[in-house]
């Protein structure tokens, strides 16, 4: 299949060109990068063992089954670019949706950059530092080199002009890279496997031995939306599908369960083998540190002792294989995910065009464009921003599963709202765990992380501004949530980042005692007399505590000011809009010749001139009909279309009746378009009722129950109309007080007399 040459145009649909096929090695190729093979055994088996780190897994795999639901029901009830992104617009409001938009573009952009900067280490492990030339300087302990930057930039380019230049490539690249590594990680476990008895390795012990199994599982299930966020992220391409988007589901299914069998086989095999001199898969992991190059990854190690060279060439080939189909999904879903928010005017205009391909070209430009600087941090700061994928898949779980929540509950779909209801609950558990980590004693993410999530907090109040203030259509700004979730975020983060802050420098303060109390500092310590000493430590804690507040209440202030900026901008695009609108309102009520009123003034004063006699009409009719059928009380009428009937003597005594007539007149003029009246039915209640009060709120409650009753009925049965009728009283059997409004009605027995 051909493809029309290159060119830009203004088209702002995408066009179906995705199968089922592409689509899987999509989300499968998006959640698996270079991390795990190369850090699962630092992030899994150093916290849990192999058993522990399954067990955690298989937790986080039945969490990601409910997510894909919630993806495919979304997807099907709002089909269309953008992912979440799109969803959250529709079900919470353009504000929640940039919120989503905003941790969103952070968390794929950081998998990007996380598998972009991998190619340098690649070389490092593998080719024996080829690319390490030009040192520049070392940057939190991590050296970087010119020609590793510079093979990183080619890398980005090169994917970046494959993603722009064909989408048809682009796919059919995906889908054979994907098969890739799933075979080869595969086959190399499936050795493993069958090779290991004859070895002589043993995989005990099953969990850490220093710490309890269940908590093991916890904290792997805690951070297991790392493993798996990106399968997700084809829900971006929605308009590209060439399916039904009621297949989405069962593709998200074998995607999930293909991710889990993946990372379990990368588990299982690197503990299956292990160096001479080690006792254990324990022991070797725990001296990682001591290792260098193929022994220092324990899954290459596994390859390479069962299968020799072309064992880790088949694991090599798939590590290739495993970074190119992350940065090429994550690419084109941030691109995609800026295309959206260009057309909601989150970005410019410009962002919105696609080519000739109906690919969004200028959007990947903008990723590649803003992903530049990365290869210079350094891959030490580029691990505390993968960090935050952690945080940022938790927070767009969550968003998925309110969403759903709110929609089920909508709908009256029972199962949905339950799936969404537990999912909801398990994320809010994740995101305090991850938030308050002291509370259990785990420290899961690095304390640099809670810093940049911080920075990113504020800088999206900043950029939230922005958007305000050339929000032309005024569809932002009209839900303060953003701007109270954004601060909440600083004021949590600020607070475990002060606490990770002073228990790191309280640390090294008490091991600088003890080496003094030891005698094992330096000389010039030494020679301090104690009290010098002692006070001088204490005086660096205070020192400690002093700046973590200073910083807290700085960003704090700074989060307040942005806010009041973007009230005040708010409050600007409020009063244009208010003069504007007076400004149409003269306008088009004024005559141009004359100067008098014009003849649409006239047309809208006659409207409202009619609707005024209708409902006066309207009123008399409805007294009327309320006389009618209670002919022994008084009836008042206490506003504007609201009634109170007092009941009496016959009425009271087949109150239940007449309230049942009530209603069925009222559903006789549905159809003749004629008076309706819903009513609620309550009753004094001796030593609990103190006033007249009590009485007529609970008639008021039960009365708009019957109002949204009619309000969705057609012409009914006797027998549905009779069971319809129920609700007007139904918390009150023994009621003497009926109130209607919207025609409001209360009835009252003598017995009301007693608290007169």
């Amino acid at each position: 299949m051909s493809e029309p040459s290159s060119g830009v145009n203004q088209q702002t649909k995408l066009q179906p060109y995705l199968s089922p096929l592409t689509v899987w090695a999509l989300s499968v190729g998006s959640a698996i990068g270079w991390g795990s093979l190369v850090v699962t055994s630092r992030t899994y088996l150093s916290q849990a063992g192999p058993l522990g780190s399954t067990l955690g897994l298989l937790v986080g795999y039945l969490m990601m089954l409910m997510v894909s639901s919630h993806y495919h029901y979304l997807g099907n009830h709002y089909p269309g670019t953008g992912g979440l992104y799109n969803y959250i617009k529709h079900v919470f409001g353009y504000d929640r949706a940039f919120l989503a938009a905003w941790f969103m573009f952070l968390t794929y952009i950081s998998i990007f950059w996380a598998n972009a900067t991998s190619v340098p280490l690649f070389a490092r492990y593998f080719l024996r530092g080829v690319f390490k030339v030009g040192y520049l300087y070392t940057i939190f302990g991590y050296e970087v080199y010119a020609g590793e930057a510079a093979v990183t930039l080619i890398v980005m380019g090169l994917v970046a002009l494959l993603c722009a230049k064909s989408k048809l490539a682009t796919a059919r690249l995906m889908e054979i890279l994907v098969l890739v590594f799933t075979v080869g990680i595969t086959f190399c476990f499936a050795v493993a496997m069958l090779r290991r008895p004859s070895a002589g390795m043993s995989m005990a012990p099953a969990f850490l031995p220093d710490k309890g199994a269940l908590r093991q599982v916890i904290r792997i299930a805690f951070i297991s939306p790392w493993a798996f966020i990106g399968f997700e992220s084809v829900s971006h391409s929605a308009e590209e599908y060439r399916f039904k988007h009621s297949n989405l589901f069962r593709i998200l299914v074998i995607s999930v369960t293909v991710i889990t069998a993946l990372y379990i086989f990368i588990v299982l095999m690197s503990v299956s083998a292990y160096p001479e001199g080690c006792s254990s898969w324990l022991d070797y992991i725990r001296r990682l540190d001591e290792f260098d190059g193929i022994a220092g990854l324990p899954a290459f190690y596994a390859a390479n002792f069962y299968l020799g060279g072309t064992g880790v060439n088949i694991l090599m080939l798939s590590l290739v294989a495993l970074v190119l189909t992350s940065l090429i999904g994550m690419l084109r879903t941030v691109s995609r995910l800026c295309y959206a928010a260009a057309q909601d005017g989150i970005l410019p205009a410009r962002y919105t065009e696609l080519n000739d391909k109906q690919i969004p070209v200028n959007t990947i430009v903008l990723v590649t464009l803003i992903s530049l600087p990365i290869p210079f941090l350094g891959r030490t700061a580029i691990g505390w921003i993968v960090d935050t994928t952690t945080f940022g898949a938790t927070i767009l779980y969550g968003f998925a599963s309110a969403a759903v929540y709110k929609v089920s509950g909508q709908e009256h779909d029972r199962k949905h709202r339950i799936i969404s209801g537990i999912c909801m609950v398990i994320l809010v558990i994740f995101l305090v765990y991850l938030g308050f980590p002291g509370i259990f004693s785990d420290n899961t993410i690095e304390t640099e992380t809670y810093a940049l999530l911080i920075a990113w907090s504020i800088l999206g109040l900043v950029f939230f501004n922005g958007v305000i203030r050339k929000d032309h259509s005024r569809n932002f700004g009209k839900a303060i949530i953003v701007w109270i979730a954004l601060l909440a975020f600083v004021v949590m983060l600020s607070a475990t980042w002060a606490e990770r802050f002073n228990e790191s420098r309280e640390n090294v303060i008490m091991e600088e005692i003890q080496n003094y109390v030891d005698g094992t500092a330096d000389e010039q310590t030494l020679a301090m007399d104690e009290d010098t000493f002692f006070e001088h430590e204490l005086s660096r804690i205070h020192d400690a505590d002093n700046t973590s507040l200073i910083l807290i209440t700085s960003l704090f202030g700074l989060a307040i000011a942005v806010m009041l900026a973007n009230y005040i901008s708010m409050q600007r695009w409020e009063k244009k809009a208010l003069e504007e609108r007076d400004e149409a309102t003269t306008v088009a009520f004024t005559d141009p010749l004359t100067g008098v009123k014009s003849k649409h003034a006239f047309l809208l004063q006659e409207k409202q001139m009619d609707a005024d006699i209708a409902a006066h009409e309207h009123i008399r009719k409805a007294s009327r009909m309320i006389c009618d059928i209670f002919q022994h009380s008084p009836v008042y009428r206490t506003g504007g279309d609201e009634f109170v009937v007092i009941m009496r003597g016959r009425d009271f005594l087949i109150r239940k009746e007449l309230v049942l007539a009530l209603h069925d007149r009222s559903v006789e003029h549905i159809s003749t378009g004629d008076v309706v009246i819903s009513g609620g039915l309550s009753e004094y209640r001796p030593g609990e009722d103190k006033s007249f009060h009590p009485v007529f709120e609970r008639a008021d409650s039960l009365m708009y129950e019957e109002k949204k009753l009619l309000k969705g009925m057609g012409a009914v049965t006797r027998e549905d109309a009779e069971l319809a009728a129920k609700p007007a009283f139904r918390d009150d059997e023994n009621a003497d007080i009926l109130h209607l409004k919207h025609h409001i009605l209360i009835v009252e027995d003598e017995r009301i007399n007693q608290m007169m």
